[in-house]
């Protein structure tokens, strides 16, 4: 017996043909009138009616929210339509060959979940395996033909627009927005931010990760010019309102304008977190270290004239799912 989705029904696929099934799919549950279930398990009508009859009386399942009337085509009366909690427990009360295959996998099934705590589809799986190799070609789409990045790196951006690849689509046509969930009113300074900066050098050379030209500004004034940029107004509105956009447009500017002789890369990623974090963003729980460098690898080799996608790109990844 196999289950398939299609257009609000469910179909189980039976030796014998197709059996639709009701979706419900907004309270998780499938509608089946008492043929269809008897169909289901291949057992007489009567059968159905009296297990159905059984589980209502010892209240195993509720009447109410699991038994409702329809009025259907070709038939002059309403329909008694039952739910999966119904169709499972009649499948558990029936002793045909197709029912003993139903308890086989649903014991398999619940097994499963109890010494796993989670079950596998492999045949979904199989089903899907074209789609993903499909999406982690949408974010390799994204590089330029000269770069590579970490196969964890594009796996992390796969997991993070996993729900929502059309945004990636919209990358591809160059119709992505920048969009912000955080509106508010975020203090920066030149001061702040080069003390911050200058605090994860500190840190950075301690450790012998980074050297003596490590965030220092070819010219003075870079770090100033960019906090500018970034929080400049015009008509006492901001250019860029939203936290989001803001940090996108500081890992930007930080990564492309190359403000300092070495550590662009690595300063425009903290610059990023250390912004997010000072403004309380709830899209920073977005952004994991793999991710923060696939995002901050593709800023530093992407074409200037794409400079809004990247940052709608940015702002789409936190926003909070």
């Amino acid at each position: 017996m196999k289950k398939r989705q299609q257009n609000g029904v469910v179909l189980y696929q039976t030796k014998s043909g197709a059996i639709e099934l009701r979706g419900d799919f907004a309270h998780e549950t499938v509608w089946a009138t008492q043929a269809e279930i008897a169909a289901i398990f291949d057992v007489e009508r009567s059968v159905v009616t009296k297990h159905i009859k059984n589980v209502l009386s010892v209240k195993e399942v509720s009447e109410k929210s699991n038994v409702q009337k329809m009025h259907i085509a070709n038939s002059d009366k309403p329909v008694s339509l039952y739910s999966l909690d119904i169709i499972l427990s009649v499948g558990y009360r029936t002793n045909s060959a197709r029912a003993i295959e139903f308890r086989q996998w649903a014991t398999k099934t619940l097994k499963e979940h109890i010494t796993k705590g989670y079950t596998i589809n492999k045949k979904q799986v199989a089903k899907n395996y074209d789609a993903f190799l499909k999406s982690i070609a949408d974010i390799e789409a994204l590089l330029p033909e000269h770069m590579t990045l970490d196969p964890k790196a594009v796996l992390e951006l796969v997991r993070e627009f996993s729900t929502t690849w059309v945004s990636l689509d919209a990358y591809d046509k160059e119709t992505l927005k920048s969009i912000g969930s955080t509106k508010k009113s975020v203090q920066l300074s030149t001061v702040e931010l080069l003390n911050a900066i200058g605090e994860l050098r500190t840190e950075l050379m301690k450790k012998k990760e980074a050297s003596e030209l490590f965030a220092q500004e070819r010219q003075k004034g870079s770090i100033e010019g960019i906090v500018g940029n970034v929080m400049q107004s015009f008509g006492g509105t901001a250019v860029y309102p939203s936290v989001e956009e803001k940090a996108a447009n500081l890992l930007y500017f930080m990564v492309k304008n190359h403000p300092f002789s070495d550590g662009n890369k690595r300063s425009g990623a903290f610059t990023f977190m250390w912004f997010l974090h000072k403004a309380k963003a709830k899209g920073v729980r977005q952004i994991n270290t793999a991710a923060l460098t696939a995002l901050t690898l593709l800023i530093a080799e992407s074409d200037p004239k794409k400079k809004d996608q990247m940052v709608a790109l940015v702002t789409t990844m936190l926003a909070v799912k």
